[in-house]
């Protein structure tokens, strides 16, 4: 019953918020961030129904380790869909999330991804991932953050898997800060049982920030496994 109920709510709002869309669009010609922060809050109250109607209620830990002030690049463990649902919510300002090239051929889903900032990541050419990567740097040094998933794709296991170090060039180019977010719970959800959406305990934690520039010249040559070691400490400590 949850999965179809989602299910519905998801086609239902993608369908219904196309008018809004048009609204969207005619009034970021008059103020871009304010049509930016409406696009934010409508996704967020949608993932929130989302969350709602799964039944799953996340702890969560640290949102003070977020800058307020600043761009920021997240960088999170990925085994589920519901880590996107579950996370989105939680972004005082603009983000965008790094997404597989496979989204953009989803119905009416690519339109509110876009308008959100979110890039569409083609892993099989080098030259596109790079634009994707030069794209995400303009958006942090235009203020909006970025979610970024470095394993390239979901953990069947919830182990670790390696992260793609070109990823970080979206941090050190700009010397933005980095926030490991630790996730776990989110594959007994769905993708454990899958196609069925169930209820089960979730825990997320924002990490302390790490700003690149601040680093040891060997941490911030080999930052990507820098911040996964401190991604492997904060999941076993919640998993324990």
């Amino acid at each position: 019953m949850k999965t179809l109920l989602i299910i519905l709510f998801l086609v239902l709002f993608l369908v219904c918020s196309l008018p809004i869309q048009g609204i969207l669009w005619l009034y970021a010609k008059k103020n871009q961030e304010a049509a930016d922060y409406i696009s934010l809050r409508i996704v967020q109250w949608a993932f929130r129904v989302i969350q709602f109607l799964s039944g799953v209620k996340p702890k969560i830990k640290g949102l003070e380790n977020i800058p307020k002030d600043r761009s920021v690049m997240f960088v999170g463990n990925h085994s589920s869909f519901f880590d996107v649902i579950l996370t989105y919510p939680l972004m005082e300002r603009r983000t965008g999330y790094i997404s597989k090239k496979e989204f953009e051929k989803t119905p009416l889903l690519p339109i509110w991804m876009r308008r959100l900032y979110c890039l569409f990541l083609d892993r099989s050419s080098p030259k596109a991932g790079l634009k994707s990567i030069l794209e995400a740097i303009n958006y942090i040094n235009s203020g909006i953050s970025i979610f970024v998933f470095p394993e390239g794709t979901r953990s069947k296991d919830n182990t670790l898997g390696e992260f793609k170090a070109g990823a970080f060039k979206i941090a050190t180019k700009p010397g933005c800060p980095i926030i490991p977010v630790a996730i776990t719970g989110t594959r007994d959800v769905f993708e454990a049982h899958f196609p069925w959406v169930k209820k089960a305990p979730v825990q997320i934690t924002f990490g302390e920030a790490i700003y690149p520039d601040a680093l040891d010249a060997d941490s911030k040559k080999h930052i990507s496994e820098y911040t996964k070691s401190i991604l492997e400490d904060m999941l076993r400590e919640q998993r324990n």
